[in-house]
């Protein structure tokens, strides 16, 4: 497998999960030095600057931790240039580890290579690049925003994806956005719908 060669700086937590990513790809890995990035002024400083002249990928855990570490990073640089990307949530130990993580699951340095690849790949250097039009208005139009058990519907639909139950509907479609192509989406959107019939039919 020939390592992706990809433009933008990526932005892991730490020296693992740099290691994992260097294994499928050429280019700049950052590292946050995990809670460190909240200690270090410089390093926000860093990713501040870099994104005047780049883009930024985000790849942090899929857990409590990362998803601080991912917020943290976005108020201070601009929504319009992050692109966050999503590993899924897998239950699991990495071997160098003697314990789980707090939530047991595997974070960035513990996923399969070859899903970390395909992560990457519509950001390779000659890559075609095919926008994903799923909005906001798909969100809303899908019962995902603006009505009383859309966050229960947001969870279910970022379950089906493997993705943390608790994202924001923004973190949620830049991630959908990414990882799925839209008539994946809608097809997961209809199966919610089932579900939801056969629910209401059961009561």
């Amino acid at each position: 497998m020939e390592k992706l060669k990809i433009p933008y700086p990526v932005i892991v937590e730490g020296k693992y999960d740099r290691l994992r990513l260097l294994a499928v790809m050429q280019g700049q890995i950052l590292t946050t030095e995990g809670f460190g990035l909240f200690k270090k002024k410089e390093k926000l400083a860093l990713f501040r600057a870099l994104a005047q002249k780049s883009p930024l990928i985000v790849l942090t855990d899929p857990d409590g931790a990362g998803t601080l570490i991912r917020a943290h990073i976005g108020s201070a640089v601009a929504p319009d240039r992050l692109i966050p990307l999503y590993v899924p949530r897998i239950a699991g130990k990495e071997p160098r580890k003697a314990a789980p993580s707090a939530e047991g699951t595997l974070g960035v340095e513990g996923q399969d290579a070859a899903l970390l690849y395909e992560l990457l790949k519509p950001f390779a250097e000659g890559e075609e690049r095919t926008e994903n039009p799923l909005s906001k208005a798909d969100f809303f139009a899908d019962g995902l925003t603006g009505c009383a058990n859309a966050a229960a519907r947001r969870a279910a639909l970022a379950a089906a994806f493997d993705l943390p139950s608790d994202m924001t509907p923004n973190a949620l479609l830049a991630a959908l956005r990414v990882i799925a192509t839209y008539d994946e989406y809608k097809a997961a959107v209809e199966a919610l719908k089932k579900d939801d019939v056969e629910g209401e039919d059961a009561r």
